[in-house]
């Protein structure tokens, strides 16, 4: 089945199985690794991206159910070579350690900070809860998540 979709602002025409999970069509096909494969079960949230302007599991979704759709992965964030703020916020507040979760946790960090731009930590940590870190804690991406918060507050 032949399946159309703008990826990272990149059109993009391939012919897919009808069974082709999204998160194996954006790596295989597109060779685009960044958004990764933890579960298959949507319980993990490493492969969360943006369909359409919100984030979705990407191994939730058919590529053919993402037909016509506009889609963001974590390699779609930077602009210009300038990583997104909530990138640059991961990498200066340590909210990473082995990497695995974080692309997913970046994309559905962004996606909570455009529908809450000042969540309290307890706000952060409820919009996270369909994303698993096994390294960190949590503490850290809390407090990346946050600075971006203050950050685009002037400061607040």
């Amino acid at each position: 089945m032949k399946v159309s979709m703008k990826v990272n602002g990149t059109a993009f025409e391939h012919d897919v199985e009808p069974r082709t999970l999204l998160v194996h069509h954006l790596r295989e096909n597109l060779r685009l690794t960044g958004t990764h494969v933890g579960c298959d079960t949507s319980q993990c949230g490493a492969c969360t991206i943006h369909v359409n302007g919100e984030a979705v599991k990407s191994c939730t979704m058919f590529a053919v159910q993402a037909n016509g759709s506009e889609i963001t992965t974590i390699e779609g964030l930077a602009n210009d070579g300038e990583l997104h703020p909530v990138q640059k916020a991961f990498c200066e507040n340590h909210g990473l350690q082995c990497g695995y979760c974080t692309p997913g946790m970046i994309m559905a960090s962004v996606e909570m900070l455009k529908n809450n731009p000042n969540p309290t930590e307890e706000e952060i940590r409820h919009g996270l809860e369909g994303n698993l870190c096994r390294c960190t804690g949590y503490h850290n991406i809390v407090k990346s998540i946050k600075a971006v918060a203050v950050s685009t507050q002037g400061g607040a």
